[in-house]
């Protein structure tokens, strides 16, 4: 079973922990992993995007000019696509580009991550995300007193109103809530720094 050891926020060991091998010791799996971002991503597109076809533009419908004996090219109406102004053929519609991911997969794909985090070091485990502040100069010193270099996932196990707003002004730094934890920000930041109760927390709910 991994073992973890657990630091206090000026980066003594205090303690270990045992980790769960079905999730952060399970194989990791790229492919599962790919699939579970690619449908994160789809599923926050707006889906936005909108034309109008030749019925929906403004302008007269009458001919233009008879059909026969101008000389000119055949035309029917001004909202005709083949001139400037006119409708859009296939264009673009608002439309929803979520589809259906298996809730098997979709925890699969975080324990394969929540997995290769540990085994390369990227997985920090902190006693509490007790700062007592929500200054953002002291969130950095805690950063530099763990030693986290690089882009920084951090996650409570429960609302952490200080931690959050520390961390709103830091680029590199990102703290969710435990609830949104998503396949998407664990493979985009190097490290992820939970606390003990949050560790066990998602021990719990993965292990499903």
């Amino acid at each position: 079973m991994p073992v973890a050891k657990i630091y206090s926020l000026t980066n003594q060991e205090v303690g270990e922990i045992e980790l769960n091998e079905q999730v952060f010791g399970a194989p990791v799996n790229k492919h599962l992993m790919w699939e579970a971002v690619n449908h994160f991503l789809a599923a926050g597109r707006a889906g936005t995007a909108s034309t109008k076809t030749r019925g929906e533009v403004s302008g007269s419908g009458r001919k233009l000019w008879k059909q026969k004996g101008t000389g000119r090219a055949r035309v029917g109406d001004i909202r005709t696509p083949k001139w400037r102004g006119g409708g859009i053929v296939h264009g673009p519609k608002p439309r929803d580009f979520n589809y259906a991911f298996p809730k098997k997969k979709r925890r699969g794909a975080l324990r394969s991550a929540l997995s290769s985090k540990f085994a390369n070091g990227g997985l920090k485990i902190v006693d509490a995300w007790e700062i007592g502040t929500h200054k953002t100069k002291t969130l950095i010193q805690t950063m530099d007193n763990l030693q986290l270099k690089g882009r920084s996932l951090v996650i409570d196990h429960q609302e952490n109103v200080n931690l959050q707003r520390a961390s709103n002004n830091l680029p590199n730094v990102k703290c969710v809530a435990l609830l949104a934890l998503n396949i998407h920000d664990l493979l985009k930041y190097e490290n992820l720094v939970l606390s003990k109760d949050a560790a066990l927390q998602i021990q719990e709910v993965l292990n499903k």
